[in-house]
């Protein structure tokens, strides 16, 4: 459980990740004159078949201290490799239902290329290295620990 208002605020938010955010994001960017390509991954929960059961939601946790550090020097690194003007990374933390948004990461860049490599980048590096577990529940209430594919 997150109990820092920044942490929440940056980097994580309890729940799925509702249009609203999505949009309030991008908006944010409209008035910037000097990107040229914004590039938007949006991760979705399943309704995956595993052994015969159907995920019905997925409950996140993260050890949230060394999450937050992680995501930030990942940040960092990619905004200075890819030169962006801008990137954001917004991902549940509690329980997320299967059609609903989990996890957000949003690049912006002077060009497209750089959006696109960036994103990407982003997206794989934070599934792998940072600590954030999902509980795969299925529709009787049974779960297994998630594993993330890279």
């Amino acid at each position: 459980m997150l109990t820092e208002t920044k942490i929440k605020k940056h980097f994580f938010t309890e729940g799925p990740i509702i249009p609203q955010q999505i949009a309030d994001s991008i908006s944010k960017h409209s008035q910037k004159k000097n990107i040229g390509a914004h590039e938007i991954f949006l991760g979705q929960v399943r309704a995956d078949s595993i052994n015969g059961k159907i995920i019905q939601a997925i409950d996140y946790s993260a050890y949230s201290e060394m999450a937050v550090k992680e995501i930030e020097k990942l940040r960092e690194q990619v905004i200075v490799r890819y030169q962006l003007i801008c990137a954001h990374v917004l991902h549940s933390i509690g329980k997320v239902n299967a059609g609903e948004i989990s996890f957000f990461v949003f690049v912006s860049s002077a060009h497209r290329q750089a959006s696109f490599d960036a994103c990407h980048e982003m997206v794989d590096l934070i599934k792998k290295d940072v600590p954030i577990f999902g509980k795969e529940i299925f529709e009787d209430d049974s779960y297994q620990w998630k594993e993330n594919l890279v």
